[in-house]
């Protein structure tokens, strides 16, 4: 089963691979990875995606919580939550083909960002499936030169919140 994990982790040299690193010593793959600062310039956020069942992921999620840099981890998918991926598509069309293609985008949210002579960029914000899906198709509309994803970014829906606890 797919996953995504939410981890704050210290933010220092070396932070990233240790966790990298566990990932790699025990086997596991990492399917996507983000990572940024948060509102707190000391702490970062990381969101990866990997997949297992829910005894590995359990394993994951004690294994991330035994590392120093780690300060906490929360596996999203085990309640409601919001998940988004950023693509970005270069694409090249025949002029026949681009009223399609801009046509699809636009009924699919997406936005033309760059259009030149003989390709032009779009960009989709959705889920992984939605995501994939819009490439599908865009593959079956135009020649794809370049994809770039972002992936998976998620929050929960409910009142949980991934951040440090205020002691103050």
């Amino acid at each position: 089963m797919r996953h995504i994990i939410g981890i704050l982790l210290q933010n220092e040299a070396g932070a990233l691979a240790r966790v990298a690193g566990m990932f790699s010593s025990r086997g596991y793959n990492i399917e996507s990875l983000s990572v940024a600062p948060t509102d707190d310039p000391t702490v970062s956020r990381l969101t990866l995606v990997t997949r297992g069942s829910d005894l590995v992921i359990q394993q994951i999620v004690n294994q991330l919580n035994k590392l120093v840099d780690v300060v906490r981890v929360e596996d999203m998918t085990q309640g409601e939550h919001i998940e988004r991926e950023l693509l970005l598509v270069k694409l090249r069309a025949d002029a026949g083909g681009q009223d399609a293609v801009r046509s699809y985008v636009l009924s699919t949210g997406g936005r033309v960002l760059n259009t030149s002579e003989d390709s032009f960029i779009v960009e989709l914000l959705g889920s992984e499936s939605e995501v994939s899906g819009f490439i599908a198709e865009l593959s079956r509309l135009a020649e794809l030169i370049e994809v770039v994803r972002s992936g998976a970014l998620g929050v929960s829906r409910d009142g949980r919140a991934l951040r440090l606890i205020d002691k103050g």
